[in-house]
């Protein structure tokens, strides 16, 4: 066994807006392969990829669901992802895993908002990315609409490889412009499409050298400099061929060394009823094999695998062995989360951040003996999806989760019925703000009393720019304050900021420790665990915060007629928005606008234009919220303000 191994596979992942027909083009992928004797389908609930209960209720996919077959002697590793925003975070994991990606649109309702929000993320990681617009034997399927909407929302480096025949019900396949009967016309406009992006090429072209062209457009494509655009209609099986010999033909073999020291990451996690825990890895380098002790990079810790598994749908087999270049589910890591880097991190692509949660709500539950199982079941679910983030108050037996929208409640309640028995609702969503200082000023702490005790801290806190974060910085000398205790505040500031003066987190600011004092005989290691939060809130009450919200980007499409109407609504929500533009007989209306007052519109909208307006919603950041708007959440736990009270607490915590 030595050098490369990847050779003869493929890692895809299969994105798109919701219904525009990614699970039914997997389905047809996996039966055309020979991978499933029978043809699944989304409408039945016989998907394989949509195995779990509520998937198959509902027929829309809410997990990213891993399979993989064999194309021309290649191994295809297909994710299927959701295509709800309410499921954005499975779709961010599974982007960090692929080495290209299949983009389905719908030729009926063209580029839509999750369309253009993947397309982002797949750009920001230079993911290899081939366009298949699916539905075309559909009323209404529109090729040069559609067409014009990728140019101006994804990308004008598309190249159509295929010429369709017919349209909507008369759609009846594509032609291969490569192919030796092709249009020639077609044909030329699509070897100067590529031409035309290269010099050398270019020069080629001008002076009729014969050329592959092909293996230039598969090169280009491999590098993400174009992007070919396929046609098909999946529900009924056509194109889906020539979409797996282009998934071959232009997107890359993963890179990896089996022989290379590992290097891999958690990209989600699930709980089998007799492996248990299964953290699904894609190996970048290295071999893994089952009984290996390997390192987790993420948590400092060693972990042994029991055994490394392929899994499809609700089935699995033991691989035995997991090399450079392929994803498996691997059994027996007990304490592994989502995003743990195993091994060395060097080959591990960067993460790419597109699903913020911008709700909170309250889980309830009516028979109170119930609580300890609704706090374990959350909180598993959690481990699933870390950005359920379950707060867990204890002493008002509370728990609250965040969600990204109603679709996501409905379906949580149902996975919390089925998978646990427990009958739990959820009260309604309420818009997770965040604080920012209001100015320049500082924070302090003595903390010398009840002895024993001895830890004194000086910190500087700055406003930061929008959307910084966290800046943290110390300069302290290690005679003032040793190495270890410094590691510890360091440790403790973004804990001390979860909850601000108003109950929200602290974001956008510089921390600086600009003094620190420990004592040689009276210090205890943990002294500066209950001193910093008090410090950093001593430095909040001295400056003050400022309110933050979430405001969204918008996209509305309406009747002429409805135009005025919808301007003077995004007013009244404390919208802003450019100038209106024409198309034919309806209104684009662009802007941004606070969540928390568009929570409701979209079905305001639906019922104002009698379901012929549109609005699409991208995440746009947090600004200031203006004076008169008013948030305060409860705080968990003891308020450090409140110094001889919380020292109490902190103690009596450490101590148990």
């Amino acid at each position: 066994m030595t050098g490369r191994s990847s050779a003869g596979r493929r890692n895809v992942g299969i994105f798109a807006h919701v219904d525009a027909g990614k699970t039914t083009t997997t389905e047809h992928m996996l039966f055309v392969s020979g991978r499933t004797r029978a043809l699944g389908s989304v409408d039945a609930g016989t998907a394989l990829t949509d195995w779990l209960d509520v998937e198959k209720e509902r027929g829309i996919s809410v997990r990213a669901a891993t399979t993989s077959f064999v194309w021309r002697d290649t191994t295809i590793n297909l994710v299927d992802t959701p295509g709800h925003v309410d499921f954005l975070s499975e779709v961010e994991r599974s982007l960090r895993v692929m080495d290209g990606a299949v983009l389905i649109v719908s030729a009926v309702e063209g580029v839509q908002a999750q369309t253009e929000m993947i397309w982002s993320a797949l750009r920001k990681l230079g993911i290899p990315t081939i366009i298949y617009i699916n539905k075309m034997d559909r009323i209404g399927a529109d090729r040069e609409a559609v067409l014009r909407d990728i140019r101006s929302y994804l990308t004008p480096d598309f190249i159509e490889v295929q010429h369709p025949i017919g349209n909507e019900q008369q759609f009846a396949g594509s032609a291969d412009l490569w192919g030796t009967d092709a249009d020639e016309d077609a044909r030329t406009a699509l070897v100067e499409a590529i031409a035309e992006r290269n010099e050398e090429l270019l020069q080629q072209y001008i002076s009729g050298e014969a050329e592959d062209w092909k293996s230039h457009a598969s090169g280009m494509t491999k590098r993400a400099e174009l992007f070919p655009v396929l046609y098909g209609a999946s529900g009924r099986g056509i194109g889906v061929n020539e979409l797996m010999d282009a998934v071959i033909d232009y997107l890359p073999e993963p890179g990896g060394n089996r022989e290379a020291p590992l290097s891999g990451i958690v990209f989600k996690i699930e709980r089998d009823k007799t492996m248990g825990r299964m953290a699904f890895v894609r190996l970048y380098e290295g071999t893994m094999r089952n009984r290996d002790v390997i390192r987790n990079h993420t948590q400092n810790i060693e972990e042994k695998v029991t055994q490394i598994r392929k899994v499809e749908g609700s089935r699995s087999e033991d691989l035995g062995t997991l090399e450079a270049g392929d994803i498996a589910a691997v059994c027996g890591m007990s304490h592994v989360r989502i995003g743990d880097i195993i091994g060395d991190p060097g080959a591990v692509p960067e993460e790419v951040r597109l699903a913020v949660p911008l709700l909170t709500v309250q889980a309830h539950w009516a028979d109170q003996q119930q609580y300890p199982a609704v706090v374990a079941a959350l909180q598993e679910l959690s481990d699933e999806d870390p950005l359920l983030d379950v707060q867990w108050l204890q002493d008002e037996r509370e728990l609250h989760v965040k969600v990204m929208g109603p679709i996501q409640l409905e379906i949580l309640t149902s996975v919390l019925e089925n998978r646990y028995g427990l009958q739990v609702s959820f009260g309604q969503p309420s818009v997770i703000y965040k604080e920012t200082p209001s100015q320049p000023g500082e924070g302090y702490i003595a903390y010398l009393m009840p002895k024993p005790c001895w830890a004194i801290l000086r910190f500087r806190i700055e406003p930061g720019e929008r959307g910084s974060g966290l800046r943290y910085e110390a300069f302290v000398r290690s005679e003032d304050l040793l190495p270890q205790y410094q590691n510890e505040v360091a440790r403790r500031v973004p804990e001390a900021l979860q909850q601000g003066l108003k109950g929200w987190e602290v974001v956008d600011l510089k921390v600086t420790l600009i003094e620190g004092q420990h004592h040689v005989w009276h210090t205890h290691p943990l002294d500066f665990v209950v001193a910093t939060p008090m410090a950093i809130m001593n430095g909040l009450d001295s400056v003050g915060t400022k309110l933050l919200e979430p405001v969204l980007q918008f996209r509305i499409v309406v009747p002429e007629e409805n135009g005025g109407r919808v301007m003077n609504d995004i007013v009244l929500m404390r919208g802003t928005f450019e100038a209106p533009t024409l198309q034919g007989d309806r209104l684009l209306i662009e802007g941004r606008v606070p969540a928390a007052t568009s929570l409701e519109y979209s079905m305001e909208l639906n019922s104002l234009t009698k379901g012929r307006g549109t609005m699409a919603t991208f995440f746009a950041g947090y600004e200031e919220c203006p004076p008169d708007v008013a948030a305060e959440r409860t705080r968990r736990g003891v308020n450090p303000l409140d110094q001889s009270k919380y020292i109490l607490s902190v103690r009596k915590a450490l101590q148990g």
